[in-house]
């Protein structure tokens, strides 16, 4: 596009700055090109934008079609039109609820990994009296603690990390940013899931319908309403026959998950939810990720499969050498690469059969990355269900237990945070507006199922030391439970430095500079620790 559009609302929703939408880059032509594509369909040439604009005649045609195929479910004509959005101000809890939750987008965010967060970039809802006061010091006590904790988890994290790369040490100096990278990575834990992001987002224009349609939708439907209202208008400002057909939002009490939630008289926190969550955890026995469905063929499946791709018979090509075609780097050199080529390799088609369900527990934080994996999609909790007041339910990363001080500094502030959460339900703030104030170190509990050739990929990359701690621990539970139950599938599950050594492939770590100091490949899986 030759300029963004940029728009700003007015509204009352918010004490903190509102969100801003930035359309970037859009198709051209996009209602046109819609009919287009619909029209070639029968055609016995291709049809043009112009061809549908270019007279009365074909205007009339044009729309009489585009109402047409909407209202009877043919979507696939507006999924053509792509519209990449800049968004600002918009929560964390915005982007894990809704924006991230299904797989139909791209996006691009700023990392509170490595980027320092302003104490004032932290979304603040239009409350009133002693709530809203109550609410801005749980704030500001937040962002001191993550303040605090980079402090005090530089020196762990420093003897963390010059304990495997000890040559290192001679010039620490030259390591500072990259030390307090890994303690604002774990301090992050304390900052509130109400704190604002930036980020470029990508989407079609039948994932924009969706939006709008469903707007409406718990744990944040001011805020989602507001964002989603802001795309459509700036979409409508650049072309605005695009949305001529476009459904009113759905109201919130007619969505499938208010009904349920009015059914089981779920509308509200209730402290009754400590039952569940304490089941769920018990299930969980300490782990992070449990195994509770698979496909007990899963094996046989992918030699099958493999078979009869390549027109043989089980006397021509054993089980195992079928799954080694397939699973092992040294055979399959789509493996060892970086583009992740298995869904297009037609052998590699075999990992689409093999089926796994894990039930899970990651923090806000930790989840926010791995719902990133969309090809792996959980069933994640309606927020409010999941919180029931009391004593702090956090994940603790392992780097805050190497200093008393620095853990003492995260429970202190978590208890009050809880403390503050509950005043303020008490005070009859909705529960939208007052889990803004849960900590990333909440924890998501939900179950999460794919295919072989998803969490392939995903093992594959987060079984990697760089990778995110929880994410990293998830993983690793995971493909040892694999190999409990399919040990001949297992054994080819490994890090991607690991899937190089298999290959051949030099370097055996792909990460260059950012390598994480431990030669994994030449580790057993069961030796497999890290705390940075």
């Amino acid at each position: 596009m030759a300029e963004a559009l940029q728009l700003h609302h007015d509204q009352d929703l918010f004490e903190s700055e509102g969100p801003k939408v930035i359309l970037t880059n859009a198709f051209d032509d996009s209602f046109n090109n819609a009919v287009a594509t619909a029209r070639t369909c029968y055609s016995s040439r291709v049809i043009s934008s112009e061809d549908v604009d270019k007279t009365d005649k074909s205007r009339e045609q044009r729309d009489r079609i585009a109402e047409s195929i909407y209202a009877a479910g043919h979507h696939t004509t507006i999924q053509h039109a792509t519209f990449q959005f800049v968004l600002e101000n918009v929560s964390r809890q915005f982007l894990w609820s809704f924006l991230h939750a299904h797989p139909f987008y791209n996006s691009e965010q700023v990392s509170q990994r490595y980027v320092s967060v302003k104490p004032d970039r932290v979304l603040i809802p239009k409350l009133s009296g002693q709530a809203a006061k109550r609410y801005r010091q749980t704030v500001q006590e937040q962002m001191a603690c993550y303040k605090r904790l980079v402090d005090l988890l530089t020196q762990p994290a420093s003897k963390a990390y010059f304990s495997i790369f000890q040559a290192r040490k001679k010039h620490e100096e030259r390591y500072a940013g990259a030390l307090k990278k890994k303690a604002q990575e774990v301090a992050r834990y304390a900052l509130p899931v109400g704190t604002f992001a930036h980020l470029y987002h990508t989407v079609s224009g039948l994932t924009l319908h969706r939006y709008n349609r469903l707007c409406r939708i718990v744990d944040v439907p001011k805020e989602t309403e507001l964002v989603i209202a802001l795309m459509i208008e700036a979409v409508n400002q650049h072309d605005p026959l695009f949305f001529r057909s476009i459904e009113d939002p759905m109201p919130i009490e007619d969505t499938h998950e208010f009904k349920a939630l009015q059914n089981y008289n779920r509308l509200k926190v209730s402290s009754e939810q400590k039952r569940f969550i304490d089941h769920f955890d018990t299930e969980l026995d300490g782990r992070i990720s449990r195994m509770v469905g698979f496909k007990p063929a899963g094996e046989a499946l992918v030699a099958r499969s493999v078979r009869s791709m390549l027109g043989m018979l089980p006397e021509e090509l054993s089980d195992a050498e079928a799954i080694a075609l397939v699973l092992d780097p040294a055979k399959n050199n789509y493996l060892p690469g970086a583009l992740n080529l298995t869904s297009l390799g037609k052998l590699s088609r075999a990992m689409n059969h093999p089926h796994f369900t894990f039930q899970k527990k990651l923090s806000h934080s930790a989840d926010s990355q791995d719902q990133r994996h969309r090809m792996v999609p959980g069933s994640r909790p309606i927020l409010h269900c999941h919180y029931s007041g009391g004593e702090p339910d956090v994940v603790v990363p392992a780097l805050l237990r190497q200093s008393q001080e620095a853990y003492d500094c995260f429970t202190e502030t978590m208890h009050n945070t809880w403390q503050a959460i509950d005043e303020l339900l008490d005070m009859d703030v909705s529960p939208e507006d007052a889990l803004y104030l849960l900590p990333n170190a909440f924890p998501i509990r939900f179950e999460e199922s794919g295919d072989l050739s998803a969490f392939h990929h995903k093992w594959t990359t987060r079984l990697c030391y760089n990778a995110q701690e929880e994410i990293w621990g998830a993983s690793l539970e995971e493909v040892r439970q694999v190999r409990e139950v399919h040990p001949v599938l297992g054994q080819y599950l490994e890090p991607p430095c690991g899937v190089r050594l298999r290959a051949g492939e030099k370097p055996y770590c792909p990460e260059g500079d950012r390598y994480c100091g431990v030669p994994v490949w030449r580790l057993p899986m069961e030796e497999y620790e890290r705390v940075i």
